[in-house]
């Protein structure tokens, strides 16, 4: 604490003194010679060069001549304003070098907390490690969990509750990494390639190549997984095999017991594709967990908006759901980022004309 003190003090006393040098200069100085007669002069020279060129007639060159010389002869025979700093002028100035340090500590001694210890990272981080995680937020478990990771390398366990908690945290790209890190020490596992096809549908708000992929692999390892099978027929439809998205389905719904409560969500999506002739439906929980995937890339965005691709797939994403207000605030900030490059621009035009879900 003394050694803040003493740094504040010889700021404080540096700054002052900056102000008091910069004062006494302007003080010393004398009179600045007036630049209106050099205007004027350069103006006649300026005309005579005109008229030598040939850009303006004898009759102009005259009338602008005569013109310009009556302005430097006012200005030339116009007494000067000296300027010069009394006492009067330096009191303010002393005024202000007193009074800025006595305000700013008395604003910090107000609103500041001058006795409060220092918390780097690791403590804090200690204090989180030994609390009750009921009591800590999701970032603060994600830092837990990622510390845990340097000592516990290759427990997917602990990757995948570090996705879950980054997911928590509104930090989809983290969550991407800690899950492709599990899938990398058990690739065998069909739960984390799941979960990783799912953290990549909210990263990129759509169930893109990355999120099918994985879903795949999934199958790979469990032909009877429920989300996959489920992800993937949702994207068969949304691609155009309306058919085959819901055969799969049908499939899937012979498979579950009746009451699973899986079972009544695929049931609905069936019913709402059907009753579809060109889109799909979703029901409430789906169209709720479309909407958070969407509000994920937006969020990802605000924090790292330099993504072009991701711009796209959100103002797509709001006009497919017929969010205009939003898919046009969308579209006009990434104009402003990204107005040089025609073939995003393109891109965003076209993600824009996308049609609303019916």
């Amino acid at each position: 604490m003394i050694a803040f003190w003493a740094v504040a003090g010889v700021l404080s006393a540096a700054a002052a003194g900056l102000i008091l040098f910069r004062a006494a200069q302007a003080a010393s100085q004398g009179e600045a010679p007036d630049p209106t007669p050099i205007l004027y002069r350069r103006q006649l020279s300026e005309i005579d060069d005109l008229a030598e060129r040939g850009l303006i007639g004898e009759s102009e060159r005259r009338i602008a001549h005569a013109e310009a010389a009556r302005r430097l002869l006012a200005a030339t025979e116009k007494p000067g304003e000296a300027w010069s700093a009394g006492p009067g002028a330096r009191t303010p100035v002393l005024a202000a070098v007193v009074l800025a340090p006595m305000l700013a500590l008395g604003l910090y001694l107000g609103i500041g907390a001058p006795g409060a210890p220092d918390q780097p990272f690791a403590q804090r981080l200690e204090t989180w490690r030994t609390s009750d995680l009921a009591t800590l937020q999701p970032a603060e478990i994600a830092a837990v969990l990622n510390r845990l990771t340097r000592e516990r390398k290759n427990d997917p366990e602990l990757y995948r509750f570090l996705a879950m908690a980054e997911s928590s945290a509104n930090n989809p790209a983290a969550a991407v990494r800690a899950l492709r890190r599990a899938v990398a020490i058990a690739p065998e596992r069909a739960d984390l390639w799941t979960l990783l096809g799912e953290a990549y549908a909210s990263q990129a708000g759509e169930v893109d190549e990355a999120a099918q992929e994985a879903f795949r692999e999934a199958l790979k390892r469990d032909p009877k997984a429920v989300e996959p099978r489920f992800y993937l027929g949702r994207q068969r439809i949304l691609s155009g095999d309306r058919a085959g998205g819901v055969a799969d389905w049908r499939a899937l719904l012979a498979e579950l017991p009746p009451a699973d409560p899986r079972a009544e969500v695929v049931r609905r999506a069936i019913a709402e594709a059907e009753s579809t002739p060109a889109q799909p439906g979703f029901s409430g929980d789906q169209m709720a967990a479309i909407r958070g995937m969407v509000e994920g890339l937006a969020a990802r965005l605000k924090t790292n908006p330099d993504d072009p691709e991701g711009w796209v797939r959100l103002v797509r994403a709001y006009a497919v759901l017929g969010e205009t207000a939003q898919r046009d605030a969308a579209l006009a900030t990434a104009r402003g980022r990204y107005g040089g490059d025609p073939e995003i621009l393109n891109q965003l035009a076209q993600a824009a004309r996308a049609e609303p879900m019916r």
